[in-house]
């Protein structure tokens, strides 16, 4: 295993290398020296899952000793992926000691030509969802190459399983951008997603065709490769317990009560969209618990909250700067909302809970996750937004009252359409069908190898 070196991707990673572990699969994780610390805690087969300390070089540009997105703003993550090219040649020395059958990547395009030198298969598993790959990155997308208009990437490619999901103008001018950024060794971006995945031998999705079958069938047929879906990969119950403050906090309030607000890791927003936020939870007078990073320019969230809005919530409202343990938060019975930035591990994490979804997307990949649960399977409700992207404390509010209004005919369905999904990816069948026909479809690329290069000889 060798994902992109941000821990939303290296986490991913993890989980399924746990569920191919408990089949018996031996598995090496190339994985940074001290993300290795954050991430020992959740290997739950040591036994059989091995990380291996990769040595980050250090790049112009970043501060010493970054290793990881989460070592840097925003800006610098091009460097990071700069940083990651340059251990290659690390890389092919563990792989031609370690001779796995299999390598497992994202973001390294030059993996799959590396490891074909070395005899060895490569599967791209992706992260994000299949729904962002098939709408930005397919063949029919990325050969329209400077052709491609903002206009454009307002509507899907052809082919698209569902004309429902769509790009507004303020997101489509964003990612038409992107198409022209430089992202690490001097390679656009795109130009880099798209090596990875059109020189892979088969690709992977953390997903089930239940919800995303379409959008599997369709990249399927563009990239002319195996596609081959994990499952949900549902995490195991963690180990250790809810923190006894917030266990202590949530409790007090009735069961289904509480709003929790969090925007992953990673996300660090505006000054004025952070206060935006925040306002729109106060106004919903209900009690609430926002995880966030503190917005850009400040150094802690107390510094950024809004003029008298500590005082005026006290006593039901919180907003925590550090780390929380999401999966046992949504577990809460107190709370009944979930506000979230829409990225694919929060949302496999909220959709096997019962608390309401606001779909609230700030970049990237969770804009169209979100249109894929608002609009496909409507399982929550989005924030709208103004033609300039932003959203108010209004839109927030108004989001919020929908979905928690039992008479509300949208939140009825919500309800519904959530329950039944839950319901399904709960069935410990549905998982374990999944990752055992996973496991026998990797067999099946390891045999093809094998038949290959005896034939060869």
């Amino acid at each position: 295993m060798y994902p992109w070196f941000a821990m939303g991707h290296q986490t991913a990673f993890l989980h399924l290398c746990n569920k191919l572990a408990k089949r018996g699969h031996k598995i090496s994780f190339f994985t940074p020296k001290r993300a290795q610390a954050k991430l020992e805690p959740f290997n739950l087969r040591p036994n059989l899952i091995t990380f291996v300390p990769i040595t980050v070089p250090h790049v112009d540009g970043l501060p010493l000793n970054a290793e990881t997105t989460a070592d840097v703003p925003y800006p610098l993550q091009p460097h990071i992926m700069t940083a990651m090219d340059l251990t290659k040649h690390d890389i092919e020395t563990h792989l031609s000691n370690l001779k796995p059958d299999i390598v497992f990547y994202d973001f390294t395009h030059w993996m799959p030509s590396l490891t074909k030198s070395l005899g060895i298969k490569a599967i791209h598993y992706c992260t994000a969802s299949s729904v962002m790959v098939g709408y930005t990155l397919t063949p029919s997308r990325y050969f329209q190459g400077e052709n491609l208009t903002e206009k454009d990437l307002m509507e899907p490619p052809s082919g698209y399983p569902d004309s429902s999901i769509k790009l507004h103008a303020h997101e489509a001018r964003v990612f038409a951008a992107k198409r022209k950024d430089v992202f690490g060794g001097n390679v656009l971006f795109y130009d880099r997603q798209y090596i990875a995945i059109s020189e892979a031998d088969a690709l992977g999705y953390r997903t089930c065709r239940e919800i995303e079958g379409p959008y599997l069938d369709y990249i399927e047929k563009e990239f002319k490769k195996p596609v081959i879906a994990s499952g949900p990969v549902i995490l195991e119950p963690p180990s250790t317990s809810l923190e006894e403050k917030w266990t202590s906090w949530l409790g007090s309030f009735k069961p289904n009560s509480v709003i929790y607000c969090c925007f992953g890791s990673e996300c660090t927003l505006q000054p004025n969209q952070f206060q935006e936020l925040l306002l729109g939870l106060e106004l919903t007078g209900m009690p609430f618990l926002a995880a966030l990073k503190p917005p850009f320019g400040f150094g802690s969230v107390e510094e950024a909250l809004p003029e008298g809005f500590g005082e005026r919530v006290q006593g039901r409202g919180i907003v925590h700067g550090g780390w929380v343990l999401q999966q046992l938060i949504l577990e809460h019975p107190s709370v009944g909302c979930f506000i979230t930035h829409c990225g694919s591990g929060s949302l496999s994490e909220a959709l096997v809970n019962k608390c309401q979804l606001v779909l609230c997307p700030n970049v990237g990949d969770q804009i169209l996750n979100a249109r894929m649960m608002g609009n496909n399977l409507q399982v929550g409700v989005e924030v709208v937004k103004g033609e300039d992207g932003m959203f108010t404390k209004d839109s927030v509010c108004k989001a919020v009252s929908i979905v928690m209004d039992d008479e509300n005919e949208t939140s009825r369905k919500v309800r519904e359409n959530h329950s039944k999904i839950r319901d399904m990816l709960l069935n410990k069948d549905l998982e374990s069908s999944y990752i055992d026909n996973f496991c026998k479809k990797l067999q099946e690329i390891v045999e093809e190898k094998n038949t290959s290069t005896f034939g060869s000889n």
